[in-house]
C-alpha cells in the first residue's frame, strides 16, 4: 500500500492519492509536469513526511527497511567506474547475500546474456535501460518506480518490456512514460499530471475514452485496431 497525502512543494501541488497492495500504477503528463519530481518523492529521495509505505511513514523508515519497500529506477544509468561490468554492476543489486542462481536467470529473462561480460560503459542507450531493468528485477523491492525506462528502446525491446511488466518477476510498479500505447496496453490505473497537478486518477479504460483523450491530448490521438496511433 503507498498513500501521499496533500504534498506540495516548487513543482507539485496538493498531490493525493493511494494505490491498494495490487494495483499497479502509470504516471503520465507532458515535459515539466512534476512526473519525475512526484517518482522522486514518492521514493524520499526529495525527503517527506507525506508519504505513508505500508503503513508506515517514510520519513521514520531506516534506509535498509525503505530498499525493500520501494525503489526508484532514474531515466538513465550512469555509473563512474568505467571498468564495471554488467556482471558485477546485477551482483551490486542484491539486498540480501548475491543469489548467481538469480543473476543468471534474470540475464536470461532479460536477453542479455551477450553483455553480461561488457563495461557498463560501453553499452548503448537502450542496452542500459535493459541493465536496469534486470537490476530492478533482482533488487525486487514491494513497490518499483519506472522513470521513461522504454525511452531509448526499439520497437522489439519495449514489446519484451511490456511481456515482463505483465509477468510476476516484479511486484508493484510505477511507471511514468510517454509510450501512450504501452500504457494503454498494460491496463494500469492513471494518474494525469498537468503543472504540478494531478488532473485524472483512475481507471485505464476510463483515461483513454475518445472524450478524455481529445481533452487531453488536443484531439491529436485516435484508438486504431487496439493501438494508440498520432493523427498526422
Amino acid at each position: 500500500m503507498l498513500k501521499i497525502t496533500n504534498y506540495s512543494n516548487l513543482i507539485l501541488k496538493d498531490i493525493t492519492f493511494h494505490l491498494k497492495d495490487d494495483e499497479n500504477l502509470i504516471i503520465l503528463g507532458s515535459n515539466g509536469a512534476g512526473k519525475s519530481t512526484l517518482a522522486k518523492v514518492l521514493s524520499n529521495l526529495l525527503p517527506n513526511k507525506e508519504v505513508f509505505l505500508f503503513e508506515q511513514n517514510i520519513a521514520e523508515l531506516k534506509n535498509h527497511q525503505r530498499v525493500k519497500y520501494i525503489n526508484y529506477i532514474p531515466p538513465k544509468l550512469e555509473v563512474f567506474d568505467e571498468y564495471l561490468t554488467v556482471y558485477e554492476f546485477l551482483e551490486l543489486s542484491f539486498i540480501e547475500p548475491i543469489d548467481y542462481k538469480k543473476v543468471d536467470a534474470v540475464i536470461e529473462h532479460t536477453k542479455i546474456k551477450h553483455l553480461k561480460n561488457r563495461s557498463c560503459t560501453q553499452l548503448s542507450s537502450g542496452e542500459k535501460q535493459l541493465l536496469l531493468l534486470a537490476s530492478s528485477m533482482i533488487h525486487n523491492a514491494k513497490i518499483t518506480i519506472f522513470d521513461e525506462l522504454t525511452a531509448n528502446m526499439d520497437i522489439s525491446r519495449v514489446k519484451e518490456v511490456y511481456e515482463l511488466f505483465k509477468s510476476n518477476l516484479l511486484q508493484q510498479k510505477i511507471i511514468i512514460t510517454h509510450n501512450l500505447d504501452l500504457a494503454y496496453h498494460l491496463k494500469y490505473k492513471i494518474l494525469y499530471l498537468q503543472e504540478g497537478k494531478i488532473e485524472f486518477f483512475g481507471e485505464c479504460e476510463e483515461f483513454f475514452e475518445e472524450e478524455n483523450l481529445n481533452k487531453r491530448y488536443k484531439d491529436s490521438l485516435q484508438i486504431v485496431n487496439g493501438h494508440l496511433v498520432v493523427k498526422l
